[in-house]
């Protein structure tokens, strides 16, 4: 009977587009090895989708202009045609909002409930006066109780990494107006994690997992305790209480059952309503979680709680193999910020094998790596066009040229042939292994000193010396054979991380089989066969050229060539009284949206010190993301006279700088609203 596995990713949140970061961080480890034990005849099914509930959705989607669901629909499509251009083989790619999830993660809570595990209370909750609302936890900002960072969020610190309650912050604050907050009696429900600790310690000890996540993990343990798991909300999967209502699930309860949900929704779509019991109730099932470092306490200590809570025998996670972060250039990548890169440029210029291999070889395992462009460069061309397809591509054009375009007939192998088939043996053997443990940069490397151990061979045996003398054509033979053997395992141990170039590869060798097909154990019992036609081989990969390189650079500095800087003439001059007439403050921007049916317009609201206000700005295209504007200090012209624009009265101008391609509004840090800029 064959092995079942069972492996999820991350679900992403469906409140922006993904970044290289993702996926190095979850989603191509998950994907290559999800291939990889596919090749070796698992039974494995890979589980994914969109996380769409949450307080960060529907601030979001307010400063889009969007309803909650029209904003999950848009990421949720813009992350969906990624992983399919990435070719991340995804059984399924589900999303929370389907209806099955609500009927699951209801499930689950009932089954805590009936179980003693949840507990009403009432509690201490974090209040605006000046909002007149409670503040959901991603709308706080505190200091952070372990390590002092002086912007840690209500839901977790950025810089340690502390998954927290928004109570635990010193001096709180709103992350929208920056107003201070106070302690205000709120009802909801608590899971009662700390009557977890003993099984999970118990069960964490099991654990033959990276030190890094056993060690996060064991903290979170010993720190357990009740933590709420209901908001006032009207998005999000409702309570299912009738004295509960009006709250909905916190996000992070409701996210982790989104594996279990699409796994059902995955058998609803097979026609077979009850195939998700083969995976999730089945004891021998290998269940893999693959994370970032972030999602860390929720894989390794709170969907486990919540598992071991359940009536359902559901399946704990067996392996987590978490990455740590990707940074670029030297920076974490921030799309508000412009420090990414834009990806439908990138695959205009670049190749799915490109930017995979370049992130596997690089992958994070361990400790934060960074993607530059200049490594890239070097990855694509270096190893991928300079020793993985100069070995495929001189070899198939020799066969073509000098073997009548097919698999020669080895004959009697010489000890230096022999030598270099087991060496191939042996890399395939090593390379099975470092997928199998999760060591994606290891198998990379694996795969490129089979590649380098191919061209050695191609070059110490000189075939080109073989073809006029027919005395030497046993030996061009052995040189050949070997060479197109090695290609056959060096396109099987790449499809994991190079899938595209490795299936054309396998169709050139003239194989019938597809390359998903053939397991690694079948590929070291059987050789390539004599006799078989060779196609006509193609180019691989193409040079990645400095000038695309250096594109990629100017546009990440922002530099532009000064040779196409027009300046604006200089207005005509003016009085000293009158500069003095404008009445310049700093004002604090409070909320921003979108005017509809006008794409530049922006409803402002701003506090003046002594009063609010409304302006309407014109930099909507210029602005995609509006939450980077929310709480930040800016120079507006004050005593302006008011005039209605879109049917809003506008009350001041606030002030930006033009750039080639957009604007930037320029911020203040120490003054407060009200202050006179002079």
């Amino acid at each position: 009977m064959k092995e079942k596995i069972l492996v999820t990713a991350a679900l992403p949140y469906a409140n922006g587009a993904l970044h290289f970061g993702h996926i190095a961080g979850a989603y191509l480890p998950a994907d290559c090895y999800a291939r990889f034990q596919r090749q070796n005849g698992k039974d494995l099914l890979f589980i994914c989708g969109s996380d769409e509930y949450g307080i960060a959705i529907t601030l979001s989607a307010q400063l889009a202009g969007r309803t909650p669901k029209e904003q999950v629909d848009h990421f949720h499509a813009i992350n969906k045609a990624l992983f399919a251009r990435l070719q991340i083989s995804f059984d399924h790619y589900s999303r929370t909002t389907w209806s099955g999830h609500v009927e699951t993660t209801q499930a689950f809570f009932n089954d805590l409930l009936a179980n003693g595990y949840i507990e009403e209370r009432e509690s201490d909750q974090l209040y605006s006066e000046k909002e007149q609302m409670f503040m959901a936890d991603r709308y706080v900002l505190g200091i952070c109780p372990k390590c002092s960072f002086e912007k840690a969020r209500g839901d977790e610190c950025t810089r340690c990494g502390a998954s927290l309650e928004a109570t635990d912050l010193k001096e709180p604050r709103s992350a929208v107006t920056g107003s201070p907050l106070l302690l205000k009696r709120a009802h909801h429900w608590y899971l009662r994690f700390d009557l977890f600790k003993g099984k999970l310690k118990e069960w964490i000890f099991t654990r033959m997992w990276k030190a890094n996540v056993l060690n996060f993990a064991k903290n979170y343990i010993d720190d357990l305790r009740p933590r709420a798991i209901t908001r006032d909300s009207s998005w999000g999967v409702p309570v299912p209480l009738k004295e509960a209502k009006g709250k909905v699930f916190y996000v992070w309860f409701d996210a982790p059952i989104g594996y279990i949900s699409a796994t059902r929704e995955w058998a609803e779509l097979q026609k077979e309503s009850e195939a998700w019991k083969r995976y999730w109730c089945d004891p021998k099932t290998k269940l893999i979680n693959f994370v970032g470092k972030d999602n860390i306490p929720f894989h390794a200590v709170f969907f486990p709680a919540m598992i071991l809570g359940q009536n359902q025998p559901y399946k704990i996670v067996d392996e987590l193999p978490a990455n740590e972060f990707l940074n670029y250039e030297g920076r974490p990548f921030s799309k508000s910020e412009g420090w990414t890169v834009d990806l439908d440029a990138f695959f205009k210029k670049f190749t799915v094998d490109q930017i995979r291999y370049a992130l596997a070889a690089n992958a994070p395992e361990t400790q934060d790596s960074e993607f530059t462009w200049k490594d890239f460069q070097m990855r694509c061309n270096s190893e991928l066009l300079g020793k993985w397809g100069n070995f495929v591509h001189r070899t198939l054009v020799f066969v073509k040229n000098h073997a009548f375009g097919e698999v020669p007939d080895p004959g009697l192998l010489a000890p230096e042939d022999d030598a270099f088939l087991h060496k191939i043996d042996a890399l395939v053997q090593e390379t099975k292994a470092a997928y199998e443990g999760f060591h994606l940069r290891k198998a990379s490397q694996l795969v490129m000193e089979l590649a380098t151990a191919g061209n050695v061979y191609f070059d110490a045996k000189q075939p080109w010396k073989c073809v006029k003398d027919e005395a030497l054509r046993p030996f061009l033979h052995h040189a050949l054979y070997c060479s197109l053997q090695c290609i056959r395992c060096l396109a099987c141990i790449s499809f994991p991380i190079i899938p595209a170039a490795s299936e054309r590869v396998w169709m050139m060798l003239g194989e019938k089989k597809r390359l998903s097909q053939l397991s690694w154990d079948a590929l070291l019992k059987e050789r390539i066969r004599p006799g078989q036609k060779i196609l006509s081989p193609q180019i691989l990969f193409e040079k990645v050229e400095d000038a695309a390189i250096e594109e990629e650079m100017t546009k990440l500095s922002g530099l532009t060539q000064k040779k196409s800087c027009i300046y604006a003439p200089l207005k005509e001059e003016i009085s000293f009284d009158t500069v003095q007439s404008l009445d310049l403050r700093v004002a604090q921007i409070l909320t921003v949206e979108r005017i509809p049916k006008s794409k530049k317009l922006l409803k402002i609201a701003v506090d003046l010190g002594f009063e609010k206000r409304v302006i309407v700005a014109g930099i909507g295209e210029k602005i995609e993301d509006l939450s980077s504007l929310l709480g930040k200090k800016i120079i507006v012209a004050a005593n302006l006279k008011s005039a209605t624009l879109m049917g809003v009265e506008s009350r001041g101008m606030l002030f930006a700088a033009s750039l080639p391609d957009g604007l930037e509004v320029p911020f203040l840090q120490d003054a407060e609203p009200g202050a006179v800029v002079r």
